[in-house]
C-alpha cells in the first residue's frame, strides 16, 4: 500500500488560518502567541502545523513569553521540527523585544520613585542568568544622565574601582547615584557584600557633594529597596 506524506506548510492551510495572512487582514494584534511564533518558524513537522507546534513549545514554559526568552538554542532544538535556524529565530525576536522594553523605559527618563528605577532597569537585568552591577546616574532634576555597567558575573568577584564610579559621575555631571543590581536566584535579600558595596559607594560620593540615592536589588519581577527600607 502507497504511504501518503502529508504537508503542514503554512502555505497549504486554508486562507483564514493563515497566521500572515490574518496579520495583513486583521491586524498583529488579533493573533496569538503561537500565530506569531508560528510566523518566525515558517513550518511545523510531520505530525503538527507550525501553530500545533508553537502550542506546544509555549505549554512548555507555561505560555509565559519571559521564560521562553531563557531558552537556549539547544533548548529550543529539542523539539521536533525546531531545526538551529528556527531556534535562533525565536531567540532574536525575543530579545529584541526585550531590547524594546527597554527603550521605551529610557525614555520616561525622570525618576520619582523606586518603582520608575525598577521599570527603568529590570528590562536589563532582570532576566539575566548572571548578576551585574549598573549605576544609574541623575541630574539635579532627578533626570537619567546615564546608566553604567559597573561590574558583570557576581559582586563578591569583583573589585569596585570608586574612583571610576566618581570620576563619571564629575565627566556626566550627576549630583546624584542609583545603585543597582539584580539576584539571578530570586531572592530579595540584600547580602552583606551588597550593604558593603552600598555605605562604600555612599561615603566616598559624599566627599564630592553626590549622594547615593538608593540601591535597588532587581529580580524578574520584584525588587528591594535601600531606601524604601531606611538602609541608607
Amino acid at each position: 500500500m502507497k504511504e501518503y506524506k502529508f504537508s503542514f506548510s503554512i502555505k497549504k492551510w486554508s486562507e483564514d488560518d493563515r497566521p500572515r495572512e490574518k496579520l495583513l487582514l486583521k491586524g498583529k494584534n488579533a493573533l496569538s502567541h503561537a500565530e506569531l511564533i508560528a510566523i518566525l518558524i515558517n513550518s511545523g513537522n510531520k505530525e503538527e502545523s507550525a501553530v500545533a507546534l508553537s502550542k506546544r513549545i509555549l505549554a512548555s514554559v507555561a505560555l509565559n513569553l519571559t521564560e521562553l526568552g531563557k531558552l537556549s538554542v539547544n533548548d529550543l532544538m529539542k523539539f521536533k521540527g525546531i531545526g538551529e535556524a528556527k531556534s535562533i529565530s525565536i531567540i532574536a525576536a525575543l530579545e529584541l523585544g526585550r531590547r524594546r522594553r527597554g527603550e521605551e523605559a529610557i525614555e520616561k527618563k525622570q525618576v520619582t520613585s523606586s518603582s520608575s528605577v525598577f521599570e527603568l532597569m529590570q528590562p536589563i537585568i532582570g532576566e539575566l542568568s548572571h548578576e551585574e552591577f549598573w549605576i544609574v546616574y541623575l541630574n539635579n532634576s532627578n533626570k537619567v544622565l546615564k546608566k553604567i555597567q559597573l561590574s558583570k558575573g557576581g559582586i563578591l568577584g569583583t573589585l569596585v574601582d570608586v574612583r571610576l564610579v566618581l570620576k563619571a559621575a564629575l565627566q556626566i555631571g550627576a549630583v546624584g547615584l542609583i545603585l543597582t543590581h539584580n539576584h539571578p536566584s530570586g531572592s530579595l535579600i540584600p547580602s552583606q557584600a551588597d550593604k558593603k558595596i552600598t555605605q562604600k559607594l555612599k561615603i566616598a560620593s559624599e566627599t564630592i557633594d553626590i549622594k547615593v540615592l538608593d540601591h535597588l536589588i532587581i529580580t524578574e519581577k520584584a525588587y528591594f529597596s535601600f531606601a524604601d527600607e531606611n538602609l541608607l
